[in-house]
């Protein structure tokens, strides 16, 4: 029976899918069940069951299988790559392999030589295997299965062997590719590559979390060769060992679920003690800018910055530590309000998105142009609305405060750890209290928390000595948290959400602000009379909708 004919008789697909799966995979090429796939016509674990019911073969659950060291090594880390199936068990002489392709078993004669044992053949998920093979044989394993083999002729090689030769190798290609392949379908924002002694150690930040790689410890003895590849990708000079340099990589790569994209990787190095390390910074070119809606605002929150970005001049910052989302925030904001009657033009360093309709200055001081320089220039390209990367020092302070009474909106970032402290900040630069009072508009702090694990999450009934005073519990007093599974990483949180303070200026805090009044009074008076909303609140709130936990909030606003 065919696999369509299957599907239809188990009600799993309707005839119009069937139909529709069926044309594109003759048009295409392809196997009927990915196209089925692709257009989620029938989900997953449907279409390996009856894969499985039509070629007679066992399913496993690879999420759910915990394998032997002894096991995985039957077979090397070349074959499980090259054929993408893996060793599941042995039992009594009989070694389960997992396969997402039941068409070619080609490959169990093979098996059975380089082993010595019957294979017992079980479907599995594609993806699920993907990960599996990922998890268990390490990210480019089977290219450093193969790279170990001619070790010993590597070592031997002389001290000052030609770099450029050896990183160019299509081996060492290849590893780097997988490497960073891996780091964008693990969401990853920064990739870093530091050398120890005997060591070379890939970690991923995801979620704002520094993790390790899965990488295979072969990787060690081949960390010059990759490191200078990284440095050939990013057009950097490598016999430069001793100073730090900076460049960019475009690297296209397909994150899991999406069409292929190309990533703006920004590059770092920096000379250690055992060699050069390097940082990554990953930056999707066609990332889709989140509307203000999707960043997690609370209601009251949203309609107060949609009054304050809709303003015909004044200054609005958005303050908070490095990758507490400003940039996403400001770039939403754009989006809201750019059109053509509205002229906007950004001075950024760097620009990190490109926004349509949206006229964005690179900040190069190489040649003088720096924020202040810039938002001068800018000035006289008759803008509506003025973006400032980030108010650093006085002068750029200044520069936008006269814009703003000029009859210019403009939009810029502190680093502040609250909304009041934004106002003490441009004090202590020192601009002059009155012009802080009359140009500054609405202060937006803001930082991210991770989100419970939507495939793990589960609710619990907290301990008492783990909730704070100043937390109320939901009536039921349960809360949300995640056990830890693959598609988290073990960690229980799997993606972010922003957590938001918002400072509307009125008429008794500009006074405030005049008399040099301290944060904590600002944001005293500002609170008292309804216009400040504040970090923690919004943070326990996100905890009591199931959003995110506790720890993870106190944790994201100690700073």
């Amino acid at each position: 029976m065919s696999l369509g004919t299957l599907l239809l008789e188990k009600g799993w697909v309707t005839k119009d899918d069937l139909d529709r799966a069926t044309a594109e995979a003759a048009a295409s090429g392809e196997r009927l069940e990915r196209a089925l796939l692709r257009g989620a016509a029938v989900p997953r674990d449907r279409v390996v069951a009856a894969l499985a019911e039509q070629f007679h073969l066992p399913v496993v659950d690879l999420s759910a299988v915990t394998p032997d060291p002894e096991v995985l090594s039957l077979l090397p880390a070349k074959l499980v790559f090259r054929q993408h199936c893996a060793p599941v068990s042995r039992d009594r002489g009989v070694l389960t392999v997992a396969t997402s392709d039941p068409y070619d078993l080609s490959v169990l004669d093979e098996l059975r030589l380089l082993t010595g044992l019957s294979i017992r053949v079980a479907l599995s998920d594609e993806d699920e295997l993907r990960n599996f093979i990922r998890a268990h044989y390490g990210v480019g394993g089977d290219t450093l299965d193969a790279m170990s083999e001619g070790l010993a002729t590597a070592t031997a090689a002389p001290a000052d062997a030609d770099e450029i030769e050896q990183a160019q190798e299509a081996s060492v290609v290849r590893l780097v590719n997988d490497i960073l392949t891996e780091a964008i379908v693990e969401r990853a924002t920064d990739v870093h590559f530091e050398p120890y002694e005997r060591e070379l150690a890939v970690r991923y930040r995801i979620d704002g979390v520094l993790q390790r790689a899965n990488v295979p410890a072969t990787i060690n003895h081949f960390g010059a060769a990759i490191i200078s590849r990284l440095k050939i990708m990013a057009n950097l000079n490598i016999a430069e060992k001793r100073k730090p340099q900076d460049g960019r990589i475009t690297f296209r790569a397909r994150a899991q679920g999406k069409p292929p994209e190309e990533f703006d990787l920004r590059v770092s190095t920096i000379p250690m003690l055992f060699g050069e390390g390097v940082v990554l910074r990953v930056l999707s070119k066609t990332a889709v800018l989140l509307p203000l809606e999707n960043l997690g605002m609370p209601p009251g929150i949203l309609r107060s910055w949609d009054d304050l970005i809709a303003r015909p001049h004044g200054i609005l910052l958005v303050t908070g530590p490095t990758g507490s989302g400003k940039s996403t925030t400001l770039y939403a904001s754009l989006n809201r309000i750019v059109s053509d009657e509205v002229k906007v033009i950004t001075v950024e360093d760097p620009v990190e998105y490109h926004v349509r309709g949206v006229n964005q200055i690179q900040v190069n001081h190489k040649v003088g142009l720096d924020f202040a320089a810039g938002l001068r220039a800018i000035l006289r390209h008759d803008p509506d609305v003025v973006l400032i990367g980030e108010i650093r020092d006085k002068e750029t302070a200044e520069v936008a405060v006269q814009a703003s009474l000029t009859g210019h909106l403009v939009f810029s970032t502190l680093h502040t750890n609250d909304a009041a402290g934004s106002t003490t900040r441009l004090l202590d630069m020192g601009v002059e209290p009155f012009l802080v009072a009359s140009s500054v508009e609405g202060i937006m702090a803001q930082r991210l928390v991770r989100r419970v694990c939507e495939a793990c999450g589960a609710p619990y009934r907290p301990e008492p000595a783990d909730v704070p005073d100043e937390f109320v519990l939901p009536e039921d007093g349960m809360l949300r948290r995640g056990a830890g599974c693959r598609a988290c990483r073990n960690t229980g949180y799997r993606g972010r959400v922003g957590v938001y303070e918002l400072l509307t200026l009125t008429e008794h805090t500009r006074e405030l602000i005049m008399h040099r009044a301290s944060a904590p009074k600002i944001a005293a008076a500002a609170k008292a009379e309804g216009n400040l909303a504040l970090l923690l609140d919004d943070g326990f709130d996100k905890v009591r909708a199931g959003m995110t936990t506790i720890a993870e909030v106190l944790s994201a606003l100690k700073a």
